[in-house]
């Protein structure tokens, strides 16, 4: 059994953890492909909007609790060179062009929140679960977590959440500002699958300038930013979906756009 899954229809990619029996915590097989995956769906032109989300019960536990001791049996140096190369996916998630949506099914626990929180949109359904989990297990936080937490809930609501690690209930998680949706555990899928087809069928090349424009606004200052903007506007101005949106609007329809 593989433990990631890889469907593509209708313009959106469904990327689903595939470790049921152990709420879809991270194995380094599912590591490895979720990095390739991504990869190859970033320059996929077929592909408009991109969901993750897990098999069964449970969207990601995170780290393998099972797995930690013989982990623990690892130098120093090769622990730090396992998790920078881990790291390396919640980077991609943020700077990838494509419209990412982590569709949390259940619980979304320490990495597995990391990976959640690393996506552009949240949808929850009322079963999800969230929190951060390392104190539980005498660890510090990996996969971005502080740095995506600090800036969706503020400073002192991710310091409550990494000391204490309580656990959040979807409704919770949504007024903290953690999930854009929440919808019934029946529902899940198909509004996903609604709301992935809508920017799937949007303008793919504005999108991913947008998400530039959006990572560089919590990193950098305005001055870049507004820069940063200039050029990407006026790439997006040379577009056929620009110049498509516009004859619309004039034309009192619906843009038909082409990602290009």
């Amino acid at each position: 059994m593989t433990d990631l899954l890889l469907k593509t229809e209708d313009g959106v990619a469904w990327l689903t953890l595939n470790r049921p029996d152990r709420l879809n915590a991270f194995s380094p097989a599912m590591l490895l492909a979720l990095g390739e995956a991504l990869q190859r769906l970033s320059g996929d032109d077929d592909v408009g909007a991109v969901i993750i989300t897990g098999a069964g019960r449970g969207f990601c536990a995170g780290g393998d609790v099972k797995t930690m001791p013989d982990r623990a049996a690892q130098g120093f140096e090769e622990r730090v060179e396992g998790l920078r190369r881990m790291h390396q996916l919640p980077l991609l998630l943020r700077t990838m062009p494509k419209v990412v949506i982590a569709m949390v099914n259940g619980p979304a626990v320490g990495a597995g929140l990391g990976l959640a929180m690393a996506c552009d949109l949240r949808i929850a359904g009322h079963s999800a679960r969230f929190g951060t989990g390392f104190a539980g297990v005498g660890y510090s936080g990996d996969f971005g977590g502080a740095w995506t937490l600090t800036r969706l809930v503020g400073t002192a609501k991710a310091r409550e959440l990494y000391f204490l690690g309580d656990i959040v209930d979807a409704e919770t998680a949504q007024a903290l500002g953690l999930v854009s949706r929440v919808v019934e555990d029946d529902g899940l899928r198909e509004v996903t699958a609604a709301l992935a087809l809508r920017l799937a069928d949007g303008p793919r090349i504005a999108y991913g300038y947008m998400k530039r424009n959006l990572f560089a606004a919590e990193t950098e200052p305005l001055a870049a930013v507004l820069e940063m903007e200039a050029v990407h506007q006026a790439r997006t101005a040379m577009t056929e979906d620009h110049v498509e949106a516009a004859r619309a609007f004039a034309e009192k329809r619906r843009p038909v756009f082409k990602g290009r």
